[in-house]
């Protein structure tokens, strides 16, 4: 039996990849959808009173139909999201676009249908050649406007027979088109064209129908009937899977729904403690690691991705365009929420790039130290994620730093690399926010200094403690002393959490201290309100924040601040989880 999801498409031919812009998994039959073409021809006219009052007649008679979409989509949606409609419902009333159609109409003498054709796009051509794709998604959200006045003054109804529990299959989708057949129980969305922020995109999140956009060639290879797999959480489409296939599939869809069910109690819910605090949780992940469970756990987002396991999986060094490729997946799949990919950080216990052999690997050519060492390795990577940031929902963070030098440096060659991509005209996100991990004692005393520097701070406890007690982890001779209660480290929590509100810059913890569940009330009281964990731990993390009280628990963090041993501090951390009556399990990941 395959047991993974590289193994069920190795060699695969009925597979179509895209973009996964809605999760879930679904497998249903393909119904092909093709809107009509509409014809336009430049035919003069005479009666020039008519044309206008058939416009405004069509003008009003699209307004009543995008109306009554509107009230669905706040029934289905809610009032927040139906705003997309509102939106389209403005063109309609713009006394600008509608006064130069009019004109135009009046002195050309030519069919409003041919003006407004022309006019709309217009608009829509400078908007496609954006260099933003959010732009070039607004152009097709226009063309739905375009196409219903033209077959309005043309008096044609759409008619088309939706079909209940089918995967829809098309070029394009409009966001009218979408919220219909959600109407309809549809299973999934597969469309050639779009990207993360269009609006089907968008509204097939909201709807939680899985959806795979950006396919190119999906019509093409689909027919009408085809029994589908839709992956919308790596992009993929499986035609008329086998019956390994299927067995793959139904046994990963019974184990994602068994997954949900039981998170489904605290999935939606906030990590709010009992008076109000809100705590945003983020996911740890690997090349490989829990995606999946990130997005079905209720992950806000990806606080660490650590990329060094490229290396791990390829046993090489990945290329500009692998990496590129790899970022911009985990980007897709992850969107609208955040994705923080740390730089290589390599050296050390990881990955041998250099292939010295050093007496120390901890504190030698490690990290951002051996990054900087190798420049084009470095801004490879720069590029990549750059170019993988195009959506705007990728952070860069720098691993291993220990002077404001080496993240100038960085942040130099970062610019540089811009200026590449730039030149190429390739499409990135320019403010693209920088953070550092600090994880060394040298970072951790200067952490104001630093958050001045960057955009963001993420404490990375595992090397953070090791430094600071100087114990190796790792070493079964001194293991018993690390102790991540130790009173050094909450004082060095307690620093870097300051200097970064000082700055007013966001700071997370990511380490393996933030998944220890008798960790929380202190890390809460210390004034942490973002904690990257495993995926697997979030559902445990959230019971145990909801369970707690924030003043209570800056009382502890307080309390724990005076006391000199380790000893101490944990026994009045338990005191407090059974004065409180909270349950706990110990070391979930």
């Amino acid at each position: 039996m395959m047991k993974t999801f590289d193994e069920i498409f190795e060699n695969a031919e009925n597979i179509i990849t895209g973009i996964a812009a809605a999760p879930g998994l679904v497998i249903a039959k393909a119904y092909k959808f093709i809107k009509e073409e509409l014809e336009v021809n430049g035919q003069k006219i005479t009666n020039i009173k008519q044309a206008l009052t058939d416009l405004d007649e069509a003008i009003t008679r699209s307004k009543k139909e995008l109306n009554k979409i509107l009230n669905l989509a706040r029934d289905i949606m809610g009032d927040k999201r139906a705003i997309i409609f509102e939106a389209q419902m403005m063109i309609l009333d713009d006394p600008i676009l509608l006064g130069t159609i009019k004109r135009r109409i009046e002195y050309e003498k030519m069919l409003p249908e041919f003006i407004v054709n022309d006019e709309i796009s217009k608009y829509q051509k400078l908007m496609f050649q954006a260099h933003e794709a959010y732009m070039s998604e607004r152009a097709h959200d226009i063309e739905d406007i375009k196409n219903r006045i033209i077959r309005n003054l043309q008096n044609k109804r759409w008619k088309s027979k939706i079909i209940q529990d089918v995967i829809v299959v098309s070029k394009t989708l409009t966001p009218a088109d979408t919220i219909l057949f959600s109407k309809s129980n549809t299973k999934g969305f597969v469309i050639d064209h779009g990207g993360l922020t269009s609006h089907a995109a968008i509204i097939s999140r909201s709807l939680n129908i899985p959806a795979v956009v950006g396919t190119h060639n999906s019509t093409l290879l689909i027919n009408d009937g085809d029994e589908l797999v839709v992956d919308g959480f790596h992009g993929c489409i499986l035609v008329n899977p086998t019956k390994r296939q299927c067995n793959f599939f139904n046994i990963k869809i019974k184990h994602l729904k068994k997954l949900q069910k039981s998170l489904e109690e605290l999935k939606d819910k906030k990590a709010e403690t009992t008076d109000g605090k809100i705590i945003e949780l983020l996911a740890n992940v690997d090349v490989t690691g829990e995606i999946d469970i990130a997005k079905t756990s209720g992950a806000q987002g990806i606080g660490l991705y650590r990329s060094e396991q490229i290396f791990a999986e390829m046993g090489d060094l990945a290329s500009e365009e692998e990496q590129t490729k790899i970022y911009s997946k985990l980007a897709s799949r992850m969107y609208p929420q955040m994705v923080t990919i740390r730089a290589l950080d390599i050296g050390g216990d990881k990955f041998n790039f250099s292939g010295i052999s050093e007496p120390n690997p901890f504190l030698g050519l490690r990290g951002i130290r051996l990054l900087l060492a190798n420049e084009s390795l470095f801004k490879s990577q720069i590029r990549a994620v750059l170019r993988a940031s195009k959506n705007k929902n990728v952070q860069f963070m720098l691993p291993m730093i220990s002077s404001l030098e080496e993240v100038r440096k960085s942040k130099r060659l970062i610019d540089e690399c811009k200026k590449e991509l730039k030149k190429a005209k390739e499409k990135f996100d320019n403010n693209i926010k920088i953070g550092i991990m600090v994880e060394v004692p040298s970072t951790a005393l200067l952490a104001k200094e630093f958050a001045d520097e960057v955009d963001f701070l993420s404490i990375g406890t595992n090397d953070l403690i090791q430094y600071l007690v100087a114990v190796d982890r790792g070493n079964d001779l001194v293991s018993d002393l690390y102790r991540e209660f130790h009173p050094a480290v909450l004082k060095t929590l307690k620093i870097i959490i300051d200097g970064a509100k000082i700055s007013n810059k966001n700071v997370s913890l990511c380490g393996e201290m933030a998944a220890d569940t008798l960790a929380i009330p202190l890390l809460i009281g210390l004034g942490l309100e973002t904690l990257s964990i495993s995926p697997s731990t979030i559902t445990y993390v959230k019971k145990i924040i909801r369970s707690i009280s924030y003043l209570k628990s800056k009382k502890l963090a307080d309390e724990c601040l005076t006391f000199t041993t380790s000893q101490e501090i944990t026994s009045r951390i338990e005191k407090f989880f059974v004065d409180n009556s909270i349950k706990r399990t110990r070391n979930i990941i």
